[in-house]
Protein backbone atom coordinates (compact mmCIF):
# COMPACT_ATOMS: atom_id res chain seq x y z
CA UNK A 1 0.00 0.00 0.00
CA UNK A 2 1.17 3.79 -0.80
CA UNK A 3 -0.43 6.86 -0.24
CA UNK A 4 -0.48 9.62 -2.89
CA UNK A 5 -1.87 13.13 -2.23
CA UNK A 6 -2.39 16.14 -4.55
CA UNK A 7 -3.33 19.70 -4.90
CA UNK A 8 -3.67 22.39 -7.11
CA UNK A 9 -4.28 26.43 -5.94
CA UNK A 10 -5.08 29.68 -7.75
CA UNK A 11 -1.90 31.61 -6.76
CA UNK A 12 1.06 30.78 -5.24
CA UNK A 13 0.83 29.21 -1.38
CA UNK A 14 3.78 29.80 0.98
CA UNK A 15 2.43 27.45 3.43
CA UNK A 16 1.97 24.71 0.26
CA UNK A 17 4.91 22.68 1.86
CA UNK A 18 2.87 22.43 5.25
CA UNK A 19 -0.58 21.67 4.00
CA UNK A 20 1.90 19.11 1.87
CA UNK A 21 3.40 18.03 4.99
CA UNK A 22 -0.05 17.44 7.21
CA UNK A 23 -1.35 15.64 3.99
CA UNK A 24 1.61 13.00 4.30
CA UNK A 25 1.10 12.37 8.06
CA UNK A 26 -2.47 11.93 7.62
CA UNK A 27 -1.53 9.02 5.04
CA UNK A 28 0.91 7.54 7.45
CA UNK A 29 -0.50 4.54 8.11
CA UNK A 30 -0.46 3.70 4.34
CA UNK A 31 3.50 3.72 4.02
CA UNK A 32 6.47 3.85 6.07
CA UNK A 33 9.47 3.12 4.01
CA UNK A 34 9.85 6.17 2.18
CA UNK A 35 8.21 9.75 1.23
CA UNK A 36 8.71 12.53 -0.89
CA UNK A 37 6.99 15.72 -1.99
CA UNK A 38 7.57 18.00 -5.18
CA UNK A 39 5.91 21.04 -5.84
CA UNK A 40 5.61 23.38 -8.28
CA UNK A 41 5.83 27.05 -8.98
CA UNK A 42 3.84 29.35 -11.56
CA UNK A 43 7.57 30.62 -12.32
CA UNK A 44 8.09 26.86 -14.04
CA UNK A 45 10.29 25.44 -11.54
CA UNK A 46 9.71 22.73 -9.31
CA UNK A 47 10.89 21.41 -6.55
CA UNK A 48 11.40 17.59 -5.79
CA UNK A 49 12.84 16.22 -2.19
CA UNK A 50 12.40 12.55 -1.26
CA UNK A 51 14.29 9.81 0.78
CA UNK A 52 13.80 6.83 2.69
CA UNK A 53 12.49 7.22 5.93
CA UNK A 54 9.48 7.79 8.12
CA UNK A 55 7.34 11.47 6.97
CA UNK A 56 9.32 13.01 10.44
CA UNK A 57 12.39 11.94 9.69
CA UNK A 58 12.90 12.93 5.70
CA UNK A 59 11.18 16.38 6.53
CA UNK A 60 13.82 16.85 9.16
CA UNK A 61 16.55 16.29 6.98
CA UNK A 62 14.87 17.97 3.86
CA UNK A 63 12.59 20.65 5.21
CA UNK A 64 9.07 20.16 3.30
CA UNK A 65 7.44 22.14 5.31
CA UNK A 66 9.32 24.89 3.93
CA UNK A 67 8.26 24.67 -0.15
CA UNK A 68 6.75 27.04 -1.44
CA UNK A 69 4.35 27.30 -4.90
CA UNK A 70 0.68 26.65 -6.36
CA UNK A 71 0.64 23.03 -6.61
CA UNK A 72 2.03 19.85 -5.68
CA UNK A 73 2.32 16.15 -4.99
CA UNK A 74 3.11 14.25 -1.73
CA UNK A 75 4.00 10.13 -1.39
CA UNK A 76 4.12 7.67 1.53
CA UNK A 77 5.19 4.25 -0.19
CA UNK A 78 4.77 1.19 1.07
CA UNK A 79 7.78 -1.39 -0.70
CA UNK A 80 6.34 -3.01 -4.02
CA UNK A 81 8.47 -2.76 -6.85
CA UNK A 82 12.63 -1.49 -6.00
CA UNK A 83 13.69 -1.50 -2.65
CA UNK A 84 13.37 1.37 -0.27
CA UNK A 85 15.83 3.53 -1.50
CA UNK A 86 15.95 7.23 -2.49
CA UNK A 87 15.94 6.69 -6.22
CA UNK A 88 12.69 4.29 -5.79
CA UNK A 89 10.57 7.12 -3.75
CA UNK A 90 8.34 8.92 -5.32
CA UNK A 91 7.44 11.19 -6.56
CA UNK A 92 9.40 10.67 -9.89
CA UNK A 93 10.19 13.30 -12.42
CA UNK A 94 9.87 11.87 -16.78
CA UNK A 95 13.32 12.32 -18.88
CA UNK A 96 12.97 15.84 -19.23
CA UNK A 97 12.22 16.68 -16.13
CA UNK A 98 8.61 18.82 -17.06
CA UNK A 99 6.33 16.40 -15.77
CA UNK A 100 6.01 14.32 -12.14
CA UNK A 101 3.93 12.12 -10.87
CA UNK A 102 3.24 9.38 -7.74
CA UNK A 103 1.02 6.62 -7.58
CA UNK A 104 -0.51 4.02 -5.14
CA UNK A 105 -1.05 0.54 -6.18
CA UNK A 106 1.15 -1.90 -8.14
CA UNK A 107 2.45 -2.34 -12.18
CA UNK A 108 2.98 -6.04 -12.13
CA UNK A 109 4.56 -5.24 -15.48
CA UNK A 110 7.27 -3.09 -13.94
CA UNK A 111 10.05 -5.54 -15.11
CA UNK A 112 9.26 -5.32 -18.89
CA UNK A 113 8.12 -2.04 -19.28
CA UNK A 114 11.62 -0.88 -17.96
CA UNK A 115 13.47 -2.77 -20.41
CA UNK A 116 10.82 -1.28 -23.09
CA UNK A 117 11.78 2.21 -21.62
CA UNK A 118 15.14 1.82 -21.51
CA UNK A 119 15.47 0.46 -24.91
CA UNK A 120 13.55 3.71 -26.35
CA UNK A 121 16.00 6.10 -24.96
CA UNK A 122 14.13 7.03 -21.52
CA UNK A 123 16.28 8.10 -18.36
CA UNK A 124 15.00 5.55 -15.97
CA UNK A 125 16.53 6.13 -12.66
CA UNK A 126 14.93 3.35 -10.50
CA UNK A 127 13.23 0.44 -10.03
CA UNK A 128 9.84 1.95 -8.90
CA UNK A 129 6.60 1.15 -10.43
CA UNK A 130 5.28 4.52 -9.91
CA UNK A 131 7.75 5.69 -11.84
CA UNK A 132 6.65 3.50 -14.68
CA UNK A 133 3.21 5.15 -14.77
CA UNK A 134 5.15 8.33 -15.39
CA UNK A 135 7.28 7.43 -18.39
CA UNK A 136 4.34 5.54 -19.92
CA UNK A 137 2.41 8.79 -20.33
CA UNK A 138 5.28 10.27 -20.94
CA UNK A 139 5.84 8.09 -23.60
CA UNK A 140 2.48 8.92 -25.43
CA UNK A 141 2.52 12.41 -24.38
CA UNK A 142 5.88 13.03 -26.50
CA UNK A 143 3.98 11.17 -29.92
CA UNK A 144 0.90 13.26 -29.36
CA UNK A 145 1.29 16.24 -27.48
CA UNK A 146 -1.72 15.55 -25.36
CA UNK A 147 -1.95 14.82 -21.63
CA UNK A 148 -5.89 12.69 -22.07
CA UNK A 149 -4.54 10.67 -25.13
CA UNK A 150 -1.18 10.10 -23.08
CA UNK A 151 -3.04 8.84 -20.23
CA UNK A 152 -5.67 7.17 -22.07
CA UNK A 153 -3.09 5.41 -24.64
CA UNK A 154 -0.54 5.06 -21.24
CA UNK A 155 -3.15 3.09 -19.19
CA UNK A 156 -3.22 0.08 -22.10
CA UNK A 157 0.57 -0.52 -21.35
CA UNK A 158 -0.13 -0.28 -17.59
CA UNK A 159 -1.36 -3.58 -15.84
CA UNK A 160 -2.18 -3.89 -12.63
CA UNK A 161 -4.55 -1.95 -9.67
CA UNK A 162 -3.04 1.49 -9.58
CA UNK A 163 -4.11 5.49 -8.70
CA UNK A 164 -1.78 8.51 -9.44
CA UNK A 165 -1.48 11.61 -9.69
CA UNK A 166 0.62 13.42 -12.42
CA UNK A 167 1.05 16.96 -13.48
CA UNK A 168 2.77 18.79 -16.31
CA UNK A 169 4.90 21.92 -14.24
CA UNK A 170 4.39 24.55 -17.20
CA UNK A 171 0.49 24.25 -17.13
CA UNK A 172 -2.09 25.22 -14.24
CA UNK A 173 -3.92 21.51 -14.12
CA UNK A 174 -3.05 18.43 -12.40
CA UNK A 175 -4.47 14.52 -13.80
CA UNK A 176 -5.41 11.81 -11.45
CA UNK A 177 -6.16 8.18 -12.89
CA UNK A 178 -8.21 5.41 -10.79
CA UNK A 179 -7.32 1.86 -11.71
CA UNK A 180 -8.50 -0.37 -9.10
CA UNK A 181 -6.65 1.45 -6.44
CA UNK A 182 -8.50 3.90 -4.05
CA UNK A 183 -8.48 7.35 -5.18
CA UNK A 184 -10.69 10.58 -3.90
CA UNK A 185 -11.46 13.97 -5.09
CA UNK A 186 -11.52 16.57 -2.97
CA UNK A 187 -13.50 20.47 -3.56
CA UNK A 188 -12.41 23.05 -1.25
CA UNK A 189 -12.90 26.62 -1.51
CA UNK A 190 -9.84 28.32 -3.82
CA UNK A 191 -8.36 24.35 -4.36
CA UNK A 192 -9.03 20.52 -5.57
CA UNK A 193 -7.16 17.74 -4.33
CA UNK A 194 -7.01 14.26 -5.16
CA UNK A 195 -5.81 11.47 -2.56
CA UNK A 196 -5.35 8.07 -1.60
CA UNK A 197 -8.07 8.05 0.99
CA UNK A 198 -10.06 10.20 3.07
CA UNK A 199 -8.55 11.30 6.23
CA UNK A 200 -5.37 13.44 4.23
CA UNK A 201 -8.54 15.39 2.16
CA UNK A 202 -11.21 15.68 4.90
CA UNK A 203 -9.38 18.36 7.43
CA UNK A 204 -8.83 20.42 4.42
CA UNK A 205 -12.86 19.69 2.98
CA UNK A 206 -15.90 17.50 3.25
CA UNK A 207 -17.17 18.21 -0.22
CA UNK A 208 -16.12 14.82 -2.06
CA UNK A 209 -16.21 13.38 -5.22
CA UNK A 210 -16.35 9.70 -5.22
CA UNK A 211 -14.13 8.32 -8.48
CA UNK A 212 -15.01 5.18 -9.71
CA UNK A 213 -12.31 2.35 -11.67
CA UNK A 214 -11.53 3.38 -15.07
CA UNK A 215 -11.51 6.84 -14.54
CA UNK A 216 -9.62 9.98 -14.86
CA UNK A 217 -9.77 13.64 -14.13
CA UNK A 218 -8.36 17.02 -15.46
CA UNK A 219 -8.33 19.39 -12.60
CA UNK A 220 -7.25 23.24 -11.72
CA UNK A 221 -8.43 24.95 -8.76
CA UNK A 222 -11.61 25.47 -9.16
CA UNK A 223 -13.16 23.14 -12.22
CA UNK A 224 -12.89 18.93 -12.54
CA UNK A 225 -13.36 17.10 -15.50
CA UNK A 226 -13.47 13.26 -15.25
CA UNK A 227 -13.69 11.30 -18.15
CA UNK A 228 -14.11 7.37 -18.91
CA UNK A 229 -10.29 6.03 -19.75
CA UNK A 230 -10.88 3.61 -22.31
CA UNK A 231 -13.94 5.68 -24.26
CA UNK A 232 -12.97 9.53 -23.59
CA UNK A 233 -16.50 9.99 -22.72
CA UNK A 234 -17.23 12.66 -20.01
CA UNK A 235 -19.09 12.15 -16.78
CA UNK A 236 -21.17 14.34 -14.77
CA UNK A 237 -20.73 13.70 -11.04
CA UNK A 238 -21.45 16.52 -8.60
CA UNK A 239 -19.68 16.28 -4.90
CA UNK A 240 -20.96 15.16 -2.18
CA UNK A 241 -20.81 16.04 1.83
CA UNK A 242 -19.35 13.71 3.95
CA UNK A 243 -19.73 14.60 7.56
CA UNK A 244 -16.96 11.91 8.89
CA UNK A 245 -13.90 13.03 11.20
CA UNK A 246 -10.47 11.96 9.69
CA UNK A 247 -9.54 9.07 12.21
CA UNK A 248 -13.00 7.21 10.94
CA UNK A 249 -11.75 7.86 7.45
CA UNK A 250 -8.60 6.18 8.14
CA UNK A 251 -10.49 2.98 9.14
CA UNK A 252 -12.69 3.66 6.15
CA UNK A 253 -15.79 3.73 8.58
CA UNK A 254 -14.69 0.41 10.62
CA UNK A 255 -14.70 0.64 13.87
CA UNK A 256 -11.24 -1.36 14.20
CA UNK A 257 -8.39 -1.59 11.67
CA UNK A 258 -8.95 -5.74 12.07
CA UNK A 259 -12.25 -5.58 11.08
CA UNK A 260 -11.18 -3.45 7.95
CA UNK A 261 -8.23 -5.77 7.04
CA UNK A 262 -10.57 -9.04 7.22
CA UNK A 263 -13.21 -7.34 4.92
CA UNK A 264 -9.90 -6.31 2.75
CA UNK A 265 -9.60 -9.79 1.71
CA UNK A 266 -11.66 -10.78 -1.32
CA UNK A 267 -9.90 -7.49 -2.92
CA UNK A 268 -5.99 -8.60 -1.78
CA UNK A 269 -6.87 -11.67 -2.69
CA UNK A 270 -7.47 -10.17 -6.34
CA UNK A 271 -4.76 -8.44 -6.77
CA UNK A 272 -1.84 -11.00 -5.58
CA UNK A 273 -3.82 -13.33 -8.36
CA UNK A 274 -3.18 -10.50 -10.92
CA UNK A 275 0.45 -10.30 -9.73
CA UNK A 276 1.39 -14.01 -10.16
CA UNK A 277 0.26 -14.11 -13.85
CA UNK A 278 3.02 -11.86 -14.42
CA UNK A 279 5.44 -12.58 -12.03
CA UNK A 280 8.97 -13.74 -14.10
CA UNK A 281 10.00 -15.75 -11.30
CA UNK A 282 7.16 -18.00 -10.23
CA UNK A 283 8.34 -21.23 -12.45
CA UNK A 284 11.43 -20.42 -11.27
CA UNK A 285 10.07 -20.70 -7.76
CA UNK A 286 7.98 -23.67 -8.32
CA UNK A 287 10.53 -25.74 -10.43
CA UNK A 288 12.95 -25.67 -7.01
CA UNK A 289 10.88 -26.70 -4.99
CA UNK A 290 9.43 -29.52 -7.43
CA UNK A 291 13.53 -30.37 -7.75
CA UNK A 292 14.06 -30.04 -3.69
CA UNK A 293 15.04 -33.26 -1.70
CA UNK A 294 13.30 -31.84 1.12
CA UNK A 295 10.85 -28.53 1.59
CA UNK A 296 10.16 -27.41 4.61
CA UNK A 297 7.93 -24.14 5.29
CA UNK A 298 9.08 -22.39 7.78
CA UNK A 299 7.19 -19.57 10.08
CA UNK A 300 6.22 -18.44 13.52
CA UNK A 301 2.65 -18.03 14.59
CA UNK A 302 0.15 -17.16 12.18
CA UNK A 303 2.78 -17.91 9.76
CA UNK A 304 3.57 -21.49 10.41
CA UNK A 305 -0.56 -21.99 10.49
CA UNK A 306 -0.11 -21.25 6.58
CA UNK A 307 2.96 -23.74 6.14
CA UNK A 308 0.96 -26.44 7.76
CA UNK A 309 -2.01 -25.85 5.40
CA UNK A 310 0.46 -25.43 2.79
CA UNK A 311 2.10 -28.80 3.33
CA UNK A 312 -1.86 -30.30 2.73
CA UNK A 313 -1.86 -28.28 -0.32
CA UNK A 314 1.27 -29.80 -1.63
CA UNK A 315 0.87 -33.21 -0.90
CA UNK A 316 -3.08 -33.16 -2.19
CA UNK A 317 -2.51 -31.55 -5.40
CA UNK A 318 1.09 -32.15 -6.21
CA UNK A 319 1.80 -35.30 -4.74
CA UNK A 320 4.75 -33.73 -3.26
CA UNK A 321 6.02 -33.94 0.76
CA UNK A 322 6.63 -31.00 2.12
CA UNK A 323 7.42 -30.24 6.06
CA UNK A 324 5.86 -27.17 8.35
CA UNK A 325 7.93 -26.71 10.76
CA UNK A 326 8.00 -23.45 13.71
CA UNK A 327 11.23 -21.19 13.17
CA UNK A 328 12.26 -21.52 16.24
CA UNK A 329 12.61 -25.09 16.63
CA UNK A 330 13.55 -25.72 12.64
CA UNK A 331 17.38 -25.42 13.49
CA UNK A 332 17.44 -27.38 16.61
CA UNK A 333 14.98 -30.14 14.93
CA UNK A 334 16.61 -30.26 11.02
CA UNK A 335 19.46 -27.87 11.45
CA UNK A 336 21.95 -30.34 11.10
CA UNK A 337 20.10 -32.38 8.24
CA UNK A 338 20.59 -30.13 5.79
CA UNK A 339 22.13 -30.48 2.51
CA UNK A 340 21.90 -28.54 -0.62
CA UNK A 341 19.73 -30.52 -2.23
CA UNK A 342 17.11 -29.08 0.31
CA UNK A 343 14.98 -26.06 0.01
CA UNK A 344 13.90 -23.74 3.05
CA UNK A 345 10.58 -21.72 2.20
CA UNK A 346 10.66 -18.42 4.95
CA UNK A 347 7.21 -17.25 5.90
CA UNK A 348 7.06 -13.94 7.16
CA UNK A 349 4.64 -10.70 7.63
CA UNK A 350 7.13 -8.48 8.30
CA UNK A 351 10.15 -10.01 6.53
CA UNK A 352 12.10 -9.32 9.91
CA UNK A 353 11.07 -12.16 12.03
CA UNK A 354 13.55 -12.90 14.44
CA UNK A 355 13.17 -16.78 14.39
CA UNK A 356 13.45 -17.07 10.91
CA UNK A 357 16.21 -14.70 10.61
CA UNK A 358 18.33 -16.40 12.80
CA UNK A 359 17.47 -19.39 9.98
CA UNK A 360 19.11 -17.06 7.52
CA UNK A 361 22.08 -16.74 9.51
CA UNK A 362 22.75 -20.86 10.41
CA UNK A 363 21.57 -22.14 6.62
CA UNK A 364 22.66 -19.42 3.98
CA UNK A 365 25.05 -22.22 1.95
CA UNK A 366 23.57 -24.95 3.48
CA UNK A 367 20.39 -25.20 1.59
CA UNK A 368 18.37 -23.30 -0.91
CA UNK A 369 16.26 -20.14 0.58
CA UNK A 370 12.96 -19.04 -0.73
CA UNK A 371 10.31 -16.88 1.32
CA UNK A 372 7.01 -15.11 1.12
CA UNK A 373 7.24 -11.67 2.72
CA UNK A 374 4.69 -8.98 2.96
CA UNK A 375 7.20 -6.19 3.04
CA UNK A 376 9.29 -5.58 0.13
CA UNK A 377 12.78 -4.81 1.29
CA UNK A 378 12.72 -6.63 4.32
CA UNK A 379 15.51 -8.72 5.61
CA UNK A 380 14.15 -12.03 4.72
CA UNK A 381 13.01 -10.88 1.23
CA UNK A 382 16.69 -9.39 0.54
CA UNK A 383 18.59 -12.39 1.47
CA UNK A 384 16.32 -14.81 -0.15
CA UNK A 385 17.33 -16.03 -3.73
CA UNK A 386 14.01 -15.75 -4.93
CA UNK A 387 10.74 -14.41 -2.64
CA UNK A 388 6.69 -13.52 -3.76
CA UNK A 389 5.55 -10.97 -2.42
CA UNK A 390 2.25 -11.28 -0.44
CA UNK A 391 0.42 -8.24 -1.93
CA UNK A 392 -1.34 -7.37 1.12
CA UNK A 393 -0.23 -3.41 1.56
CA UNK A 394 0.11 -2.38 4.88
CA UNK A 395 -1.61 -4.62 7.48
CA UNK A 396 -2.14 -2.35 10.81
CA UNK A 397 -3.78 -4.33 13.36
CA UNK A 398 -1.45 -6.87 15.37
CA UNK A 399 -3.39 -9.83 14.51
CA UNK A 400 -2.27 -11.13 10.99
CA UNK A 401 -6.21 -11.57 9.32
CA UNK A 402 -5.48 -10.67 5.40
CA UNK A 403 -1.57 -11.75 5.18
CA UNK A 404 -2.33 -15.16 6.65
CA UNK A 405 -4.93 -15.12 3.61
CA UNK A 406 -2.39 -14.59 1.04
CA UNK A 407 0.17 -17.03 2.63
CA UNK A 408 -2.01 -19.85 2.23
CA UNK A 409 -2.99 -18.11 -1.26
CA UNK A 410 0.68 -18.48 -2.29
CA UNK A 411 0.98 -21.83 -1.25
CA UNK A 412 -2.07 -23.41 -2.99
CA UNK A 413 -1.29 -21.83 -6.35
CA UNK A 414 2.46 -22.87 -6.07
CA UNK A 415 1.10 -26.51 -5.94
CA UNK A 416 -1.43 -25.99 -8.13
CA UNK A 417 1.63 -25.20 -10.85
CA UNK A 418 2.94 -27.84 -10.01
CA UNK A 419 0.23 -30.16 -10.21
CA UNK A 420 -1.18 -31.73 -13.52
CA UNK A 421 -4.84 -31.15 -13.04
CA UNK A 422 -6.15 -27.84 -14.28
CA UNK A 423 -8.99 -27.97 -12.17
CA UNK A 424 -6.78 -26.12 -9.56
CA UNK A 425 -5.58 -23.06 -11.49
CA UNK A 426 -9.25 -22.62 -12.68
CA UNK A 427 -10.89 -22.60 -9.49
CA UNK A 428 -8.93 -19.43 -8.21
CA UNK A 429 -11.05 -17.43 -10.67
CA UNK A 430 -14.05 -17.68 -8.36
CA UNK A 431 -11.96 -17.40 -5.13
CA UNK A 432 -12.32 -13.57 -4.28
CA UNK A 433 -16.25 -14.01 -4.98
CA UNK A 434 -16.31 -16.68 -2.79
CA UNK A 435 -14.72 -15.46 0.34
CA UNK A 436 -16.52 -12.02 -0.34
CA UNK A 437 -19.84 -14.34 0.12
CA UNK A 438 -18.56 -16.12 2.94
CA UNK A 439 -17.95 -12.82 5.02
CA UNK A 440 -21.27 -12.06 4.20
CA UNK A 441 -22.98 -15.53 5.66
CA UNK A 442 -20.31 -15.69 8.78
CA UNK A 443 -21.57 -11.81 9.84
CA UNK A 444 -24.92 -12.39 10.92
CA UNK A 445 -24.00 -15.91 12.16
CA UNK A 446 -21.23 -15.03 14.29
CA UNK A 447 -23.46 -11.99 15.95
CA UNK A 448 -26.55 -14.60 16.39
CA UNK A 449 -23.78 -17.03 17.99
CA UNK A 450 -22.63 -14.43 20.75
CA UNK A 451 -26.33 -13.60 21.64
CA UNK A 452 -26.71 -17.22 23.04
CA UNK A 453 -25.70 -17.78 26.61
CA UNK A 454 -22.30 -20.09 26.13
CA UNK A 455 -19.64 -19.88 28.35
CA UNK A 456 -16.39 -18.92 25.45
CA UNK A 457 -13.68 -18.57 28.35
CA UNK A 458 -12.17 -22.24 27.54
CA UNK A 459 -12.56 -24.00 24.62
CA UNK A 460 -10.95 -25.99 21.97
CA UNK A 461 -11.16 -25.37 17.81
CA UNK A 462 -10.81 -28.70 15.71
CA UNK A 463 -9.70 -29.42 12.19
CA UNK A 464 -9.18 -32.44 10.61
CA UNK A 465 -6.67 -33.09 7.52
CA UNK A 466 -6.92 -29.71 5.70
CA UNK A 467 -8.65 -27.79 8.17
CA UNK A 468 -5.93 -28.78 10.74
CA UNK A 469 -3.80 -25.27 10.01
CA UNK A 470 -6.99 -23.70 9.61
CA UNK A 471 -8.18 -24.89 13.80
CA UNK A 472 -4.65 -23.82 14.94
CA UNK A 473 -5.17 -20.09 13.22
CA UNK A 474 -8.44 -19.84 14.69
CA UNK A 475 -7.69 -20.97 18.07
CA UNK A 476 -4.75 -18.51 17.94
CA UNK A 477 -7.18 -15.03 17.19
CA UNK A 478 -8.77 -16.16 20.27
CA UNK A 479 -5.91 -15.97 22.41
CA UNK A 480 -4.70 -12.93 21.00
CA UNK A 481 -7.52 -10.52 21.06
CA UNK A 482 -10.32 -12.25 23.38
CA UNK A 483 -7.36 -12.94 25.93
CA UNK A 484 -9.13 -16.60 26.39
CA UNK A 485 -7.79 -19.85 26.56
CA UNK A 486 -8.44 -21.72 23.62
CA UNK A 487 -6.22 -24.22 22.17
CA UNK A 488 -6.48 -25.89 18.11
CA UNK A 489 -5.90 -29.24 17.57
CA UNK A 490 -6.07 -32.18 14.98
CA UNK A 491 -9.50 -32.96 15.72
CA UNK A 492 -8.60 -37.16 15.79
CA UNK A 493 -5.78 -36.49 18.44
CA UNK A 494 -8.61 -34.57 20.72
CA UNK A 495 -9.64 -38.44 22.23
CA UNK A 496 -6.42 -38.85 23.56
CA UNK A 497 -6.14 -37.03 26.69
CA UNK A 498 -7.86 -33.96 26.13
CA UNK A 499 -11.06 -34.98 25.42
CA UNK A 500 -11.39 -35.70 29.88
CA UNK A 501 -11.56 -31.86 29.74
CA UNK A 502 -15.17 -32.09 28.31
CA UNK A 503 -18.03 -30.68 30.50
CA UNK A 504 -21.94 -30.23 29.83
CA UNK A 505 -21.97 -26.64 27.71
CA UNK A 506 -18.15 -26.94 27.29
CA UNK A 507 -18.00 -25.48 23.51
CA UNK A 508 -16.00 -26.99 20.89
CA UNK A 509 -15.47 -25.80 17.61
CA UNK A 510 -14.90 -28.10 14.56
CA UNK A 511 -14.06 -26.28 11.66
CA UNK A 512 -14.88 -28.78 8.58
CA UNK A 513 -16.28 -29.71 5.39
CA UNK A 514 -18.93 -32.08 4.39
CA UNK A 515 -16.30 -34.19 2.46
CA UNK A 516 -14.82 -35.25 5.76
CA UNK A 517 -18.30 -36.10 6.91
CA UNK A 518 -17.73 -39.99 7.80
CA UNK A 519 -14.33 -39.16 9.54
CA UNK A 520 -15.58 -36.23 11.85
CA UNK A 521 -18.84 -37.77 12.41
CA UNK A 522 -16.87 -39.96 15.27
CA UNK A 523 -15.02 -37.15 16.70
CA UNK A 524 -18.41 -34.97 16.98
CA UNK A 525 -20.14 -37.35 18.97
CA UNK A 526 -17.02 -38.04 20.95
CA UNK A 527 -17.50 -34.57 22.90
CA UNK A 528 -21.47 -34.44 22.07
CA UNK A 529 -22.49 -37.92 24.20
CA UNK A 530 -20.17 -35.98 26.95
CA UNK A 531 -22.64 -32.91 26.83
CA UNK A 532 -19.98 -30.97 25.44
CA UNK A 533 -21.64 -27.98 22.91
CA UNK A 534 -20.36 -29.05 19.56
CA UNK A 535 -20.16 -26.11 17.06
CA UNK A 536 -19.44 -26.62 12.98
CA UNK A 537 -18.08 -24.47 10.97
CA UNK A 538 -18.92 -25.78 7.57
CA UNK A 539 -20.28 -25.68 4.15
CA UNK A 540 -23.85 -27.13 3.45
CA UNK A 541 -24.11 -30.84 5.11
CA UNK A 542 -27.48 -32.36 6.66
CA UNK A 543 -25.24 -35.25 7.84
CA UNK A 544 -22.61 -33.17 10.01
CA UNK A 545 -25.75 -30.21 10.90
CA UNK A 546 -27.40 -32.73 12.46
CA UNK A 547 -25.28 -33.68 15.25
CA UNK A 548 -23.57 -30.45 16.38
CA UNK A 549 -25.17 -27.89 18.49
CA UNK A 550 -24.44 -24.98 16.61
CA UNK A 551 -24.20 -24.38 12.42
CA UNK A 552 -22.06 -21.40 11.35
CA UNK A 553 -22.21 -22.10 7.27
CA UNK A 554 -19.54 -21.15 4.33
CA UNK A 555 -20.54 -21.39 0.64
CA UNK A 556 -20.47 -24.85 -0.74
CA UNK A 557 -16.90 -25.45 -3.07
CA UNK A 558 -14.45 -27.82 -3.75
CA UNK A 559 -12.72 -30.35 -0.97
CA UNK A 560 -9.48 -28.37 -0.96
CA UNK A 561 -11.38 -24.61 -0.13
CA UNK A 562 -12.32 -24.84 2.97
CA UNK A 563 -9.11 -22.93 4.65
CA UNK A 564 -9.62 -20.25 2.46
CA UNK A 565 -13.62 -20.10 3.19
CA UNK A 566 -13.94 -21.46 6.79
CA UNK A 567 -11.34 -18.49 7.49
CA UNK A 568 -13.52 -15.73 7.89
CA UNK A 569 -16.02 -17.38 10.22
CA UNK A 570 -13.37 -17.58 12.74
CA UNK A 571 -11.63 -14.46 12.14
CA UNK A 572 -14.97 -13.06 13.16
CA UNK A 573 -15.74 -14.78 15.75
CA UNK A 574 -12.81 -13.91 17.48
CA UNK A 575 -12.80 -10.19 16.44
CA UNK A 576 -16.72 -9.95 18.06
CA UNK A 577 -16.02 -11.72 21.25
CA UNK A 578 -12.91 -9.69 21.52
CA UNK A 579 -15.05 -6.44 21.43
CA UNK A 580 -17.86 -8.04 23.53
CA UNK A 581 -15.23 -8.28 25.84
CA UNK A 582 -14.23 -4.53 25.59
CA UNK A 583 -11.03 -5.69 24.26
CA UNK A 584 -9.23 -3.40 21.29
CA UNK A 585 -8.45 -6.19 19.20
CA UNK A 586 -6.30 -3.82 16.93
CA UNK A 587 -4.14 -3.71 20.18
CA UNK A 588 -3.75 -6.86 21.61
CA UNK A 589 -1.65 -6.87 25.11
CA UNK A 590 1.82 -7.80 25.13
CA UNK A 591 1.65 -8.17 21.72
CA UNK A 592 4.22 -6.65 18.54
CA UNK A 593 3.28 -7.03 14.65
CA UNK A 594 7.20 -7.40 14.31
CA UNK A 595 8.55 -9.67 16.64
CA UNK A 596 12.85 -9.30 16.21
CA UNK A 597 13.48 -10.64 19.54
CA UNK A 598 14.37 -14.66 20.17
Amino acid sequence: MCGVFGIIFQKERSDLGQILLEAAKRLTYRGYDSVGVATVSKDGSCELRKDVGTVEEVNAKYKFHELSGFKGIAQLRWATFGVPMQKNAQPHYDCDKDMVGAHNGNIVNTIELKKMFVQEGHTVRGDNDGEMVVHAIEKYYDEFGNMDTAIRKGAEILKGDYACVITRIDDDKMYCVKQGSSLYLGIGDGFVCASSDLPSIIPLTKRIVPLKDGEYVEFTFDRYEIRHIESGEKINRVPQVMDISAEAATKAGYPHFMLKEIYEQPERIHALLEYLKFDTNLMKYVNTLAKSRYTYLVGSGTSYHACVIGSYFFARMASKAVFPCEAGRFLENFGSTLSKEDTIVLVSQSGETKDAINILNACEGKAKILSLVNVVGSTIMMRSSLNIPLCCDLEISVPATKTFMNQILTFYYLAAKMSEESEYMEITKRLPELVKQSLELATSQIEELLQDDIDFSDMYVLGYGITHGLALEGALKIKEVVYNHCEGMYSSEFKHGPLSIVKEGYPIVFVTHDSQARMILSHINEVTCRNGLAIAVTNESSEIESNVHKVIRYPDCHAILPPFLGLPALQLFAYYLAVKMGNDPDLPRNLSKTITVD
